[in-house]
This record gives structure tokens, C-alpha cells and sequence, in this order.
């Protein structure tokens, strides 16, 4: 016999689309709806875009509730399909629960500055002029690759990876596999280093090479930091983020389906 969630708190985020605020507008109803910090699970309605800033909002907060999240975007890879509300507390209850953990990354500026965010996706380095970027790949302290001459290079979580990730050829990995994704994007030397598969114990560095003649930018997510100087990403394994999704339709399953699209 399956267990169902019983939360007596629930709150309510909805994007500034005329979509998700049409469904918000619905779901008034339905339930006595409570702020985000006094809640015990949160219902979004939107896109993965907006499903990532609900979870960096909890992340900002300190408090991280599960998250149900009822597409209304375009791909919606994080979301459940979207249905009127009137079996939205059976589907809550019968939501099968998913955790991901995110990765933190603690940027050095040029200045000599840093700056430490949390990317549930993945960790982007990308060339900020038409100049190639020249980066230096450390895994563990140990060099790896001491010049890589590319647009780019990123690190990504498997719930990222069927992102950006897989966009610049790289690898998709199934939930659970405790790994990370080390994926170059346009590469040109090493000309035929496609990307590594990393335990996700392990920590990446990247140090920018000839910066002032090719600056880099950092992206984890959705928020950019601009003349990057290096990078130490690693999994934030106690800011772990608890994911609902309908029996059937969970992530687990969208990864090994997306596997197997022409």
C-alpha cells in the first residue's frame, strides 16, 4: 500500500505569465493558501524557469520545503502535467517525492573578490568577448587539462543534465548515479576531449588563463557573474531539495525517456 503525503500547510507561486496567472486565479478556492515561510509544501504553477528560481528562492531563504510544480511553460523537464485544481490535493497526496541536491559554487573575481551561489542545473563558464576563453581544469587539486581552448566548459547535476548540459553533447545521467557531468562547449584543443563523468564527491576547479585579454563569465542557473578569475564547484549535499511528482511522471523517468527521443 502506497503512503500518501499529508501536508497541512500548503503556498502558492505562480509566474507573471497570463497562463500561470489564469491557473492561480482558479486554485484561489481550493484550498486556504499560506505564505511560503509558513508552509509545509508549495504548489508552482510556470515553466522550469520559474519552477528554478521557486527552488533558489528557498535555497536564498535557508527553508526548503517540497515542491509541486504544475507546468504552464514550454518544456517543463521539473514540472507535472498541469490539470484543473479539483484533484489537486489527491494528486499532492499521491506525489511521489525526489531529492536533489545542488551544486555551490564559490567564484574569485578579478578584483580578488568571491561570490558563493547554489546552481540546481549546472555551473556555466562562458567567453564574454569573440575571444576564445583559455581555461584550466582541476579535479581535486590536481590539473587535468592545464590550457582548454573553448567557448566554454560547464558542470552539471543529473537533474541538469538533460539540460544545457546535453545541448553541448553531454552525457545525460539517471538520478541516484551520484555523478556529475564535466562538459566542454566548442571546444578547440584538446580537439578531441569530449567531457568527463565525475563522482559527485569530487571537487572542479577552473582558473581562467590570459583574463584580461579573454575574460570569462559565470553562470550557475540563472545568475551571472561577469570577469571570472576561478571557480571551486562541489555538491551542497545538506541543501538537498525535495522534488513531488506524479506516479509515472517522474523524473527518474523523463531522464531515461529523453534518452530515447530522435
Amino acid at each position: 500500500m502506497s503512503v500518501r503525503n499529508t501536508f497541512e500547510r500548503l503556498a502558492l507561486l505562480a509566474s507573471d505569465t497570463p497562463q500561470a496567472q489564469e491557473a492561480c486565479g482558479k486554485l484561489d478556492d481550493v484550498v486556504d493558501w499560506v505564505p511560503l515561510d509558513q508552509a509545509d509544501a508549495v504548489i508552482v504553477l510556470g515553466g522550469d524557469g520559474f519552477m528554478l528560481q521557486s527552488l533558489h528562492r528557498m535555497l536564498d531563504s535557508g527553508r526548503v520545503i517540497p515542491a509541486y510544480g504544475m507546468n504552464l511553460g514550454t518544456v517543463g523537464f521539473l514540472m507535472n502535467r498541469y490539470r484543473d485544481g479539483k484533484k489537486l490535493l489527491d494528486r499532492l497526496a499521491r506525489a511521489r517525492s525526489f531529492s536533489v541536491a545542488p551544486l555551490i559554487m564559490t567564484a574569485t573575481l578579478q578584483d580578488g573578490s568571491t561570490e558563493v551561489h547554489c546552481a540546481i542545473n549546472e555551473v556555466s563558464l562562458l567567453r564574454e568577448t569573440r575571444q576564445t576563453a583559455k581555461i584550466e581544469v582541476s579535479v581535486n587539486g590536481k590539473v587535468r587539462i592545464p590550457e582548454l581552448s573553448c567557448d566554454g566548459v560547464l558542470l552539471a547535476t543529473p537533474a541538469g543534465s538533460t539540460a544545457y548540459n546535453l545541448s553541448a553533447n553531454g552525457p545525460i545521467l539517471p538520478l541516484g548515479s551520484n555523478m556529475l557531468a564535466l562538459t566542454p562547449i566548442s571546444p578547440f584543443r584538446p580537439r578531441r576531449w569530449r567531457g568527463a563523468i565525475l563522482p559527485d564527491r569530487f571537487e572542479v576547479q577552473f582558473r581562467v588563463l590570459d583574463a584580461d585579454k579573454r575574460p570569462v563569465a559565470a553562470v550557475a542557473d540563472q545568475r551571472e557573474l561577469r570577469d571570472i578569475a576561478a571557480l571551486n564547484i562541489q555538491i551542497a549535499a545538506e541543501r538537498e531539495l525535495t522534488l513531488l511528482f506524479d506516479p509515472g511522471h517522474s523524473l527518474d523517468e523523463r531522464i531515461v525517456a529523453e534518452q530515447f527521443i530522435a
